[in-house]
C-alpha cells in the first residue's frame, strides 16, 4: 500500500493504494483519506483506511458461490483457470497409487474426525489384516469401511444421487452405527459450539433434509457439465456439510463424495490433510457465512499439488 497525491484546484488531496493484478491486469484499490494533511494527520487516517483496504480486497478476491448466484462467463473462466496444472490424470494411477492414497485418506480423513487409529495402523489393517491393540472394533471398522467406500467409487457407475449419498454412509459405517445409511430421523437435530459455547453450524432441520439434498442433486445434474470440477466438487462438498444430513459420518461422507466427482470428472482425489484441518474448518466456515468458496479452492489445490509429487514418485 502506498499514499498517493492529486492536486485539485489548489488542494493536495491524498489516498491509500494499494495494487493487484487480475486477469493479467493491473487494477487498483484506493480509500481517500482528505485534503491538505498534515503528516500526523495522514499517519492517523492511514490506519483506519488500511483496514478499510483489505476489506475491500477480501470482497474483491472473494469467489461467489455458483450454488446460490448464476455467474458471468467471464467469473466460470476465471474459476476454470485455477484447475491445477498439469494435473495427473485419474487413469495414469496405478494401483501402488491407489493403495498409497487409500492408506493416507483413511488416515486423515478418520483422524479428523477423532480416530486415533495412526498412519501406520492403518497400513497394517488394510494390506496385513493386523488389527493393533487398544484401539476399539469401531475405529478398526471404520478403517475398513472408509477404504472399502473408496474402492467403491473407483467402480460405481451411479450418478450423484440420494442413493449414492446413503450407500456411502452404510459402507462406511455398517460395522460401526446403528443408522448407517440412514438419514438424521425427525428429532434429531444438530447444533456444533465451539469453546466458548458460540454456534459455529446448525445443521438443516431433519425434515427438510432429502428435499434439500435432493435439490443439490439436481443443481449438480444442471451445471456438471458448465463448471470446472474442482468448483462442482467444492460446492457439493460444502453445501452437503451445511445440509449434516446424518447423525453422524457427515464429514467423512462429505469427503468421498467430493472425490467421487473429481473421479467422474477423469481428475484425481485429493486427501484433506490433519495438519490441514483448522484451514478446512475455516473455509467451511467462509462458505457457509460468507458465501465465499475461495478458501476451499484453494485449500483444495494445496492439497492436490502435494498429492500430486507424491503420484509422481513411481
Amino acid at each position: 500500500m502506498h499514499i498517493e497525491i492529486r492536486v485539485l484546484r489548489g488542494h493536495k488531496k491524498y489516498y491509500l493504494a494499494h495494487s493487484y493484478r487480475k486477469n493479467g491486469k493491473v487494477l487498483k484499490v484506493r480509500v481517500y483519506l482528505g485534503a491538505n494533511l498534515s503528516e500526523s494527520e495522514i499517519a492517523e487516517k492511514r490506519k483506519e483506511a488500511e483496514i478499510r483496504v483489505k476489506a475491500r480486497m477480501a470482497q474483491i478476491k472473494s469467489i461467489r458461490d455458483p450454488y446460490r448466484t448464476v455467474l458471468a462467463p467471464s467469473e466460470i473462466k476465471e474459476l476454470a483457470g485455477l484447475e491445477i496444472k498439469n494435473a495427473v490424470k485419474v487413469r495414469h494411477l496405478s494401483e501402488e497409487d491407489w493403495l498409497r492414497f487409500t492408506e493416507a485418506f483413511t488416515y486423515d480423513t478418520n483422524a479428523i474426525e477423532g480416530s486415533t487409529v495412526d498412519a501406520q495402523e492403518v497400513a497394517d489393517i488394510l494390506e496385513k489384516r493386523t488389527w493393533p491393540k487398544n484401539r476399539s472394533k469401531e475405529e478398526i471398522a471404520e478403517t475398513y469401511g472408509v477404504a472399502e467406500a473408496i474402492n467403491y467409487i473407483r467402480k460405481t457407475k451411479e450418478h450423484v444421487s440420494i442413493k449414492l449419498i446413503l450407500e456411502l454412509h452404510k459402507i462406511v459405517f455398517k460395522n460401526s452405527k446403528s443408522f448407517a445409511g440412514e438419514f438424521r430421523r425427525k428429532g434429531i437435530e444438530v447444533v456444533i459450539a465451539d469453546a466458548f459455547g458460540n454456534i459455529v453450524h446448525r445443521g438443516a432441520p431433519a425434515t427438510e433434509v432429502r428435499s434439500l439434498l435432493n435439490e443439490l442433486v439436481r443443481w449438480y445434474s444442471k451445471n456438471k457439465k458448465k463448471y470446472p470440477p474442482i468448483v462442482l466438487a467444492a460446492v457439493v462438498h460444502n453445501q452437503f456439510e451445511n445440509i449434516h444430513p446424518f447423525q453422524d459420518g457427515n464429514g467423512r461422507v462429505g469427503r468421498i463424495l467430493l472425490n467421487y466427482i473429481l473421479l467422474k470428472h477423469g481428475l484425481p482425489p485429493i486427501n484433506i490433510e490433519l495438519k490441514n484441518r483448522f484451514q478446512y474448518y475455516a473455509a467451511l466456515q467462509a462458505y457457509e457465512h460468507n458465501h465465499n468458496l475461495r478458501p476451499t479452492l484453494e485449500l483444495m489445490l494445496r492439497e492436490y499439488n502435494a498429492l500430486k509429487k507424491i503420484f509422481r514418485k513411481r
